[in-house]
């Protein structure tokens, strides 16, 4: 019998600015990248370069940020939270209606499905956590030139996170990246590819249908069940052209 090790989760508290934000189940790898895309994700930064400094102690399991913007505290506690979905559970502080608000992304970069297919195989064959555990998420860019980049964690949210965070850094243009990831795109999921700005993003499972209706509102190109030769294209948006037989399933909503 072939067994896999074990994944990793840790709780792992983020303080900024001397405030505990959430202590948070993480892998502990490219937790760096993790701090970046969260903070930008839910809106504590704009960019890279707001962070001042980022300490990650790894015998406390602490993750100590300092901005270069002040930063209060009290007001991001009185603010309600959403606690996300599913494994490696996590915070938003972002509801629907604040997604809402969110600029529309604007790209006019088309691709076959074929291609997302054959990413999204890439990104399989790629993932080495996965690989070594069987029980890891996975989210991976692919750029301009066909490069794949991949983080991993044990929740969906982390992943991307990390992915995102990763771009942010290396100051990567988000109308010309596709985000793929191995989870259910749900709402939180969309509002953090939203709010990088990503144009299209593909699962190798489902949308749900609140996530569905955002990204045809903020105009993103969602596509789910990226398995083999099959996909579902929730969005029509004009993004991914389907030059797959028809017998393949490909359905347009």
């Amino acid at each position: 019998m072939n067994r896999k090790g074990c994944p990793d989760e840790y709780p792992i508290p983020l303080i900024i600015n001397g405030y505990e934000i959430a202590v948070f189940q993480l892998t502990n790898d490219d937790l760096e990248d993790w701090t970046y895309g969260y903070l930008f994700s839910e809106g504590f930064i704009q960019e890279a370069s707001d962070i001042a400094s980022i300490v990650i102690n790894e015998q406390a399991a602490t993750i100590h940020v300092t901005l270069r913007t002040d930063f209060d505290g009290e007001q991001v506690f009185s603010k309600k939270k959403h606690y996300t979905a599913g494994c490696g559970r996590g915070v938003t502080f972002f509801s629907m209606t604040d997604v809402k608000s969110f600029d529309k992304v604007a790209s006019s970069k088309t691709y076959p499905l074929s291609y997302l297919l054959k990413k999204r195989s890439e990104f399989a064959q790629k993932s080495a956590l996965y690989l070594e555990t069987g029980g890891m998420h996975g989210a991976c860019i692919v750029d301009e030139e066909g490069t794949v980049t991949i983080r991993e964690d044990i929740g969906r949210h982390n992943a991307v996170d990390k992915i995102i965070g990763h771009a942010l850094r290396n100051h990567l243009q988000p109308s010309m990246l596709i985000l793929l990831t191995t989870g259910r795109v749900s709402y939180e999921m969309l509002s953090k590819a939203a709010k990088f700005g990503f144009p299209v993003i593909g699962s190798r499972t489902a949308a749900t249908k609140q996530a569905v209706q955002l990204a045809k509102y903020l105009n993103i190109e969602v596509i789910g069940y990226l398995r083999g030769k099959m996909a579902t294209i929730y969005t029509a948006g004009g993004r991914v052209e389907n030059d797959l037989s028809v017998e393949l399933a490909v359905e347009m909503r």
